[in-house]
């Protein structure tokens, strides 16, 4: 937090990294770069985006201080960066994986319209039957690289007539080549997410797949997300903004740069006992900022301790 204001937010995966000593390590190299600063200003943005820092602590510590920027310059962060003004956002909400009684059962109840089905287990056939009976959701699957080339193939064929838009993952990194084949069978997109760390692994993969899963803690922030979105527009590749479990805090980034987005899967802040901030508003899928927002996301009373 800078001035006791403006807030980034640093989330990690617990199964990618990075390690929790690394992140406080380099936590406190940004704190020390940005003490010695005199000023901050639009360069530092580029400064920090230059350092070698691991990728959540350059995500959570650059939207702090475009958080910051923006509460300075009285401009929306988005303007700062050349960004069109965010429409509503329509975010999937995230069903993860438990046992098929369970998991029906958390779909019967779920209000949302768009939900993501985490697959990659063992009987997920009899879940796909299942969801048959659920004509008016839209389906977005992830394997999480759970499957080889031939149980891909297969699984397409199991998903077929469902009512899906997107598979994110459906192989490990290894078997990415084969996408274009698979891609022939599926009736919907292709979304690479593990391996998508770069502007570099962008363009390792992108004759691969239909569209990539960008996330600022696995990016760096926005600046380089922008850079990958950017690109991937112009290769006619969809975009796809997503996150890890954070608050709004955490996405708020990606809710700024919304406008080159065409998928979202930003239910972090759904899946938290409490939000860190009031300031993105939900209304089941639909997503949107509140005029507040000049200056980011702020934290509650209750957390501003």
């Amino acid at each position: 937090m800078i001035e006791n204001e403006s807030c980034g937010e640093i989330s990690r995966s617990v199964y990618y990294g990075p390690k929790p000593e690394e992140i406080e390590r380099d936590a406190v190299r940004a704190v020390e770069y940005l003490q010695l600063r005199s000023l901050l200003d639009r360069g530092t943005l580029d400064e920090l985006d230059a350092m070698d820092l691991v990728a959540p602590v350059k995500a959570g510590v650059i939207a702090a201080v475009l958080n910051y920027l923006s509460m300075t310059e009285n401009e929306y962060p988005w303007r700062l960066l050349d960004l069109e003004t965010p429409a509503i956002v329509k975010t999937s909400f995230t069903i993860g994986i438990d046992t098929i009684p369970s998991m029906i059962e958390a779909i019967r109840k779920s209000p949302y319209p768009i939900l993501k089905i985490k697959l990659g287990f063992e009987g997920e056939q009899d879940l796909i039957k299942e969801l048959r009976s659920f004509p008016d959701r839209l389906f977005r699957f992830d394997a999480n690289g759970a499957w080889n080339t031939a149980r891909a193939e297969e699984m397409m064929y199991y998903l077929a007539d469902l009512n899906v838009d997107i598979m994110e993952q459906p192989t490990g990194l290894e078997f990415v080549k084969e996408w274009k084949y698979l891609k022939k069978l599926a009736g919907f997109k292709l979304v690479i997410d593990e391996g998508m760390n770069s502007l570099g692994d962008y363009c390792k993969y992108a004759d691969f797949v239909d569209g990539i899963n960008i996330k600022m803690s696995k990016v760096g922030g926005i600046l380089e997300a922008l850079r990958i979105a950017r690109l991937a527009k112009s290769d006619r590749c969809r975009v796809m903004l997503g996150c890890m479990v954070e608050s709004s805090i955490g996405i708020a980034p990606a809710v700024y740069m919304s406008s080159l987005g065409e998928y979202f899967d930003l239910d972090g802040p759904l899946l938290l006992e409490k939000d860190l901030s009031d300031d993105i508003e939900y209304m089941n899928e639909k997503m949107s900022l509140r005029d507040s927002i000049i200056g980011g996301p702020r934290l509650k009373k209750e957390f501003n301790q």
